[in-house]
């Protein structure tokens, strides 16, 4: 772009200066030529532009916290705490002012004494040398910055040195003049304005660089914030402590000259360094402590996606923009601490397989706990992508769940009249039986069903089967329930489809878990037989509060009956069975009621355990999350697996996370229910 010739800059600048004084003044004199043509333009247009941009929401920071009110993250899109006028060190305020509006409190929109020096400076050295906005001027400029966010084309135009934009300045300028006092339009400037290093506003730059609030500077340090409005990349006291002191020193002389300190005051805080002791920039889930990041993570979803925070998704993501939110949540520092110990002690982080865990408390819906043996974040053995929950809450495919469904197809056997002591042969294989689907297609697969075992063969009543994991059992139980009861029962516990989004698979391998879910759905439909068959969709929030103090409404568990009570209580004493004396006893707690199932996928590529006590609930899958493949022979946790089991491989991260999540709590009992081998039941 060719550089724009000098006497045209001079007069531009002398035009502008000239229009701002008609403006400031209100006069209504006729212009004449181009100038006044432009004017009398542009001004019809500022009428229909917002006067009042003390509605402008400043984007903040918002803080999430767990359920004891610990800081969980700080997350934002602007570093901003807004604070009011009280909580900025007087010395603060003033040095703002000496160093960039020293007349601020003698003169309104414009100062006419500044514009006219400003003129002469410029004329004589051909060139924009001086500025002459006033404080008010500036911060009417950072309002239009702001809107403009993080597009750079909006901002340049935001900043753009043109008549019209000095116009819309001094125009909003004049009417925030007469709305506001000159101690609120301070309050505001210091809010908004960016003082590099990503902190926006006096008290993020107070904490960034000093490690204070913006109620506690001193006089050197004020100074030095003070100074870097003008050029926050500039005089940046970290990458340029030689140009921020001579700065700050230049501040210093400001305030001396106008009286706000004495000039022996001004000489030793020169004399002073910059005594620097920045805290670094700490935002986002990936500085959560005890592998929270992922429920962080889950949490922003939580407000990105449900209807409660906005019934459009333009209106959810302003939400979050903004931020100043007040977030509670459901996470139990406790608990989560427990889990993350578990996860990482028993799968090391450099694995290719991760393991991954969700606990949630029964009877409420709360998530307690997520997490999982990969770190939070970007980088080697680092993944965005949270295991424990789907595709819509920022989570990943989700996992065939193997024989952890099997306490679904109980559930709906019982559901639909069959006794826990019906009785199949249960041979090591055979053929599919035949069943039909929701929409009346009519199966079986092609090949068989078959045991673990060659030795596992029946005949088995529906406890025994459950402990030792029958698949022939369980397709058989499956059709003679009925494969559409099996998905309708899944339905109401919360499994309407897939991780990914896609339709549940009703197939006759349903039964199997060839489906692929989350932890997070299988611990809550296990927390749904451990409250006696009450279902709670899974919540993470609690309370939202914005920062003028309104309290948002936030997503409820919604709770209602989903099995009787009578199902529930059954399933849970066959669960009981399994880790007593089944496939789930590696996992079983000691001087404490605990209920789960195993599961292990199709050659090994995934293992799990979910399980319950009648205060928590949780599952966990380990598996290859990158190129799934047999876990038999893989180093996990240090140790090379002989071969991969649920109970063996998933079990003990359950059991020392539910053990250390429950510590030193009273230890409920089960209602009691039917045990291995009870009834005596048909054959099928």
């Amino acid at each position: 772009m060719s550089p724009v010739p000098r006497p045209l800059r001079v007069c531009q600048f002398v035009a502008t200066a000239f229009l701002a004084g008609l403006l400031a003044a209100g006069a209504a004199l006729p212009l004449v030529g181009t100038l006044g043509a432009y004017a009398r333009t542009s001004a019809k247009g500022f009428d229909a532009l917002p006067a009042d941009l003390r509605t402008s929401t400043l984007d903040q920071s918002s803080r999430i916290y767990d359920a004891d009110g610990g800081l969980i993250a700080t997350v934002y899109a602007r570093d901003r705490t807004v604070v009011p006028g009280d909580r900025i060190a007087p010395v603060m305020r003033r040095a703002i002012v000496d160093i960039e509006d020293h007349r601020f409190y003698e003169h309104g929109a414009l100062d006419p004494t500044a514009v006219l020096r400003a003129v002469r400076r410029n004329a004589g050295s051909g060139r924009v040398a001086q500025g002459a906005s006033t404080l008010t001027q500036q911060y009417v400029k950072n309002v239009f910055v702001e809107a403009a966010g993080d597009d750079a084309a909006a901002v340049r135009r935001a900043q753009r040195q043109t008549l019209d934009r000095k116009v819309r300045e001094l125009r909003y300028a004049i009417g925030l003049e007469k709305s506001l006092s000159k101690e609120q339009i301070l309050t505001d400037y210091l809010n908004i304005a960016f003082f590099g290093e990503r902190a926006y506003g006096v008290e993020a730059a107070a904490e960034r660089y000093f490690s204070v609030h913006a109620a506690d500077l001193s006089l050197p340090q004020a100074a030095l914030l003070a100074g870097l409005v003008q050029s926050p990349s500039a005089y940046d006291p970290i990458a340029h402590p030689r140009l921020a002191k001579e700065r700050r020193d230049t501040v210093l002389r400001a305030m001396a000259r106008y009286g706000t300190v004495r000039e022996e005051q001004a000489r030793q805080a020169a004399a002073q360094p910059l005594g620097l002791h920045p805290s670094a920039p700490r935002q986002g889930c990936a500085t959560a402590g005890d592998g929270a990041g992922f429920f962080c993570d889950y949490v922003r979803h939580v407000l990105l996606t449900d209807p409660a925070f906005g019934r459009t998704p333009a209106r959810r993501q302003a939400l979050w923009q903004h931020g100043g939110l007040e977030i509670r949540t459901t996470l139990d520092p406790k608990a989560q601490q427990a889990l993350q110990r578990s996860v990482t002690s028993h799968v090391d982080t450099t694995d290719e397989a991760a393991a991954a865990m969700v606990m949630v408390r029964p009877g409420t819906g709360r998530i307690v706990a997520m997490g999982q043996s990969r770190v939070y974040g970007s980088g080697a053995h680092r993944t965005q992508i949270n295991l424990g929950v789907g595709t819509k809450a920022g989570g990943g495919l989700g996992f065939p769940t193997g024989s952890v469904f099997k306490p679904v197809v109980a559930a709906a056997a019982l559901e639909n009249g069959v006794r826990p002591s019906q009785r199949y042969p249960s041979p090591y294989a055979m053929p599919w039986p035949a069943m039909t689907d929701c929409a009346g297609r009519r199966y079986p697969e092609a090949g068989e069903v078959h045991n673990d075992s060659p030795s596992l063969v029946g005949p088995f009543a529906m406890p025994e089967a459950m402990a030792k994991s029958v698949n022939t059992y369980f397709a058989r139980l499956e059709a003679d329930t009925g494969l559409c009861e099996v998905a309708t029962t899944a339905g109401r516990l919360g499994i309407t489809g897939q991780a990914d989004g896609s339709r549940l698979q009703v197939v006759p391998s349903l039964t199997l878990g060839t489906n692929d879910l989350t932890p997070l759905d299988v611990a809550n439909v296990y927390a749904t037989f451990a409250a006696h068959g009450m279902y709670c969709s899974p919540v993470a929030v609690m309370s939202v509060r914005t920062p003028d103090g309104r309290s948002l409404s936030v997503p409820r568990a919604g709770c209602h009956r989903a099995l009787s009570a009578g199902t529930a209580d059954a399933v849970t004493g066959m669960l009981k069975g399994v880790v007593e004396d089944g496939t789930g006893k590696p996992a079983g707690l000691t001087g404490r009621d605990s209920a789960g199932k195993t599961g292990t996928t199709e050659a090994s590529k995934q293992v799990w355990f979910a399980g319950y006590t009648p205060e928590l609930s949780g599952a966990v899958v380990v598996g290859d999350t990158d190129r799934p493949r047999d876990l038999d022979g893989q180093s996990i946790g240090g140790d090379v697996v002989g071969r991969a089991f649920g109970g063996t491989l998933a079990g003990p991260v359950w059991h020392d996370a539910i053990e250390g999540a429950l510590d030193g709590e009273p230890a409920g009992r089960f209602v009691p229910g039917p045990g291995p081998g009870s009834g005596s039941g048909s054959d099928g």
